[in-house]
Order: structure tokens, then C-alpha cells, then sequence
């Protein structure tokens, strides 16, 4: 699973981009809403939770790098 095209981002993307594309994916499948989509919404939610913190961040892209 890749995070960054999960928020649909570059991976050199700042923290304000971050959070900028978290919202509006957040807002658009969020389950509560007719456009609505849970699973899509608890990947966009994983993602975030992990490219948002620097630590974690740093450790999903040595992952991917490998």
C-alpha cells in the first residue's frame, strides 16, 4: 500500500500538503456522506496518521526504499 498515492502527493510534499489532501479525501469518502466509502476512508486515515509524523514518516520511506 502506498501512502502517498493513497493522498495522491508527492512524496517530497510538506506537511501543509499533507493535511491539505487529508481533509479533502477525508470529506469526500468519509462513510457518513452519499459519496461515502468506509474501507477507502480507514486508508486515507492510515495514511495520514503515518505521513503526518516525522518518525513514522521517516520509517515508512526507509520501508519502501528498503
Amino acid at each position: 500500500m502506498d501512502y502517498y498515492k493513497i493522498l495522491d502527493i508527492d512524496k517530497n510534499a510538506s506537511k501543509d500538503t499533507i493535511k491539505k489532501a487529508f481533509r479533502k479525501l477525508s470529506l469526500k469518502y468519509h462513510p457518513d456522506k452519499p459519496t461515502g466509502d468506509a474501507e477507502k476512508f480507514k486508508k486515507i486515515n492510515e495514511a495520514y496518521q503515518t505521513l503526518s509524523d516525522d518518525n513514522k514518516k521517516r520509517i515508512y520511506d526507509m520501508q519502501k526504499s528498503g
